[in-house]
């Protein structure tokens, strides 16, 4: 009693202590599950008799232990964040990822074996799409497609080049005798291994860079180039197991021009399942206004159904489920109810961290177990010395490229943190896992490589590339929205831009955007917004967003007036005149603006419940009266200002004509 007291008046240390207990109830249960299962089958052929209370660990251990582990997680993520200096330099994902590694030690101490590990079909079919998803349909389209140019010249020609050099470099250490000869390992495995080694990881990249918080033209080209780069990976990876399967003697040219066409079907492929499966979703969402319940639902089906249909044919599905984010975003938007929007964020959201945060513990649990891995100390080496020059040599080269067509070119210190932020993360573990030893026999020297090339970039560099954009001075995020100024301001230089283009005969970026845009307005916003949405008004959009947001100001400026005094008079405008006084005057300002904007709430109003609505609560009901009645004091005091102004400009228009007559 006297340890809770004490602990309860120190949150941070409470919580401390209750992650201790939860972690050693669950290791405790994970210890003993063999024991308990092998008890329970001896009573089922003891003794009968009714059970009050039976030990069900078998049915419930797969999902008991994983929702421990996220509790556990959970718990040290509130803890993490404690100390606003320890957040600051420390990714979370380190931390995540520390955590397996002490979680996946005590179970291997415990049971003598590692029964959990990063199972390939769990990450590429649950995990991994939930946080594609999230990243796809939140994607800033503007700044995408601003920098398409850059984004694919990046993911394409640099991680070809990563890839091809870090193979072909591999292999010349081995024949160079760095590489012990225990790696069986011929030119088809280190380009094999080079394929899945070199790509940048869209979930490493995620969780290191969105809390360094670089500019956003350098994180969205880092973080397209890790979502586009997939076609990349996986025609070199399926390309370069068949050759490795069928022997490299028996491979022939028309071959490498197979995999010439698999990337362009695999890339272009994956891309149109995803805009097919937007529009349907776009579409779908047109007649959802009176079932406002199932719009989230048919957004995360819908997203995900693109996801597998890819994977289904062999395309890509992380280009395919970015497309489809990007591709409905406007249009499901427009056409779901604030509610679902709202819904929709934040379950996304969620989902997105829990897969984070399992793939990080199960990249720490998996490398615990020695038996799934072989050590050679020239092949770990060597693979970070390549993957490290060849990206700084890619990134320089294909930037020198870049900035001559780019208006704003790339600076030095951007190639720096783009040569630094080349993570790899779990899809690499991922596909190392998925090779077959049988055929690749090197497997066991790969996945160790791989695991520390995963633990060096996310870990090392990641602690470090902070500390890096700091002493580069590398502007940041600004972290705003931007004002109605600034919006009127860029829309009118886009139409400036597109005026100069056709002036001089250019068929330029602004001019096929401008294209695009007249193509949306006529035919697709017509197919795909609901009639109600497509003949809405930008100007009374932005009129109740100003409306908003002085409601929002006015609520601010009434908390800010507090009574020094507990007394309950009640104040008239008639007191002013006999006892000034600023604080008199707060008081009356804050008694007639609760007066005119606040109103006795209805008791009569009965709220229901249905499954298929979403129910409008008392407070939202009052809120949602007292926008309108204020929006209609408004437009009332507009048309009298108006009448008056129009009487008072007949009036002098009168009294002028007089005058001239007279």
């Amino acid at each position: 009693l006297i340890w809770f007291v004490n602990a309860t008046t120190q949150p941070c240390i409470l919580l401390y202590h209750i992650s201790l207990l939860i972690f050693i109830i669950v290791q405790s249960l994970m210890c003993s599950s063999l024991t308990f299962l092998d008890g329970e089958s001896s009573h089922q052929h003891g003794g009968g008799g009714y059970r009050i209370v039976q030990w069900e660990w078998s049915y419930v251990q797969t999902p008991y232990i994983i929702a421990s582990w996220l509790l556990v997680a959970s718990v040290a993520k509130i803890l993490f964040h404690f100390s606003q200096r320890f957040t600051t330099a420390v990714p979370e994902s380190c931390m995540l990822i520390l955590l397996g590694l002490v979680l996946g030690a005590v179970v291997l101490i415990a049971s003598k074996k590692q029964p959990y590990q990063l199972d390939p079909g769990l990450f590429f079919l649950f995990l991994l799409p939930t946080i594609v998803g999230d990243a796809g349909y939140f994607m800033p389209a503007r700044l995408f497609f601003d920098n398409l140019g850059a984004i694919l010249m990046y993911a394409v020609v640099g991680t070809l080049w990563n890839a091809f050099c870090t193979g072909f470099c591999l292999y010349g250490v081995k024949m160079a005798g760095v590489i012990d000869e225990k790696v069986n390992a011929g030119l088809m495995d280190f380009l094999l291994f080079g394929a899945l080694i070199s790509a940048v990881d869209p979930v490493a990249v995620i969780a290191v860079f969105e809390e360094v918080h670089v500019n956003e033209t350098l994180f969205i080209i880092v973080f397209g180039e890790s979502l586009l780069n997939d076609a990349v990976t996986v025609v070199l990876y399926k390309v370069y197991i068949s050759f490795v399967e069928v022997g490299p003697g028996n491979v022939y040219t028309a071959d490498y021009f197979k995999g010439i066409a698999s990337f362009l079907i695999v890339s272009i492929g994956g891309t149109l399942v995803g805009l097919i499966f937007a529009i349907i979703l776009a579409f779908v969402t047109r007649f959802t206004k009176n079932v406002r319940i199932i719009e989230p639902l048919f957004i995360f089906l819908l997203v995900y159904l693109a996801y597998l249909t890819a994977e289904l044919f062999s395309l890509s599905a992380i280009l395919s489920m970015t497309f489809c984010g990007i591709g409905c975003n406007k249009y499901v938007e427009a056409n779901i109810s604030q509610k679902s929007r709202t819904t929709v964020k934040y379950t996304m959201k969620t989902l997105a961290s829990i897969a984070e945060t399992i793939i990080f513990i199960f990249l720490g649990i998996s490398a615990v177990d020695k038996s799934k891995w072989a050590w050679d100390t020239g092949l770990v080496v060597s693979t970070l010395i390549f993957i490290l020059v060849f990206r700084a040599v890619g990134v320089a080269g294909q930037t020198w490229f870049l900035n001559w067509f780019r208006l704003v070119p790339l600076e030095k210190i951007d190639q720096v943190v783009m040569s630094y932020g080349g993570l790899r993360g779990a899809v690499a573990f991922a596909l190392v896992v998925l090779l077959d030893k049988e055929h690749v026999k090197a497997k066991d020297y790969f996945v160790a490589t791989t695991i520390v090339v995963v633990f060096f970039t996310v870990m090392f560099q990641g602690l470090t590339i902070k500390p890096l954009v700091k002493w580069l001075k590398v502007p940041r995020s600004t972290n705003r929205k931007p004002t109605i100024n600034e919006e009127i301001h860029e829309r009118a230089f886009d139409h400036i831009l597109t005026a100069v283009e056709d002036i001089a005969g250019l068929n330029g970026y602004h001019h096929w955007r401008d294209k695009w845009e007249q193509f949306d307005k006529n035919y697709l916003s017509k197919l795909l917004l609901r009639k109600s949405v497509y003949h809405k008004s930008e100007l009374w959009e932005a009129y109740q967003k100003i409306n908003i947001r002085d409601a929002i100001s006015v609520i601010d400026q009434v908390k800010v007036f507090v009574r020094e005094n507990g007394s309950g008079v009640c104040l008239d405008l008639q007191v002013i005149d006999t006892v000034p006084g600023a604080k008199i005057e707060e008081d009356l300002e804050t008694h007639h603006v609760l007066v005119e904007n606040l109103y006795k709430p209805r008791r009569q109003y009965q709220s229901h419940y249905s499954r298929h609505f979403m129910t409008v609560g008392e407070k939202e009901r009052q809120d949602r009266e007292v926008f309108q009645r204020n929006m209609h004091n408004r437009l009332e005091s507009f048309k009298s200002t108006r009448y008056k102004r129009h009487k008072k400009d007949r009036r002098s228009c009168h009294t002028e004509d007089c005058s001239n007559g007279y």
